[in-house]
């Protein structure tokens, strides 16, 4: 089994960074992808960022792309976020997942191991 705990959530003003991170127990998650995803209640998970092993290679939204960051640390097993420029509408949940594969992946259903998740909110 894999235990994902995901951090670094909290209330932040329009414009604002924040940096999630993702850290991994248990069965290790090194020789796999890695993603973000996010949920507002009563909506759909969507996908957000992924990352391949070992990190060279990563995949992003394009409501996303060229604020956030996917990055990942494999001696420590943490996977990060670094979310800048940060609007109202990414108010979310964020969970961290790993992937059956050692690709950057974006659907869920290729997603194994699931955190409970990290509240993230942008007040405007």
């Amino acid at each position: 089994q894999v235990q994902l705990v995901e951090s670094g959530g909290g209330l932040v003003q329009a414009g604002g960074s924040l940096r999630l991170s993702c850290a991994a127990s248990g069965r290790t998650v090194n020789t796999y992808g890695m993603g973000w995803f996010r949920q507002v209640p009563g909506k759909e998970r969507e996908f957000v960022a992924a990352i391949g092993w070992p990190g060279s290679r990563t995949a992003y939204a394009d409501s996303v792309k060229g604020r956030f960051t996917i990055s990942r640390d494999n001696a420590q097993n943490t996977v990060y976020l670094q979310m800048n420029s940060l609007k109202p509408e990414d108010t979310a949940i964020y969970y961290c997942a790993r992937a059956i594969t050692n690709v950057p992946v974006t659907a869920d259903k290729q997603y194994a191991y699931w955190g409970q998740g990290t509240q993230v909110t942008v007040s405007s």
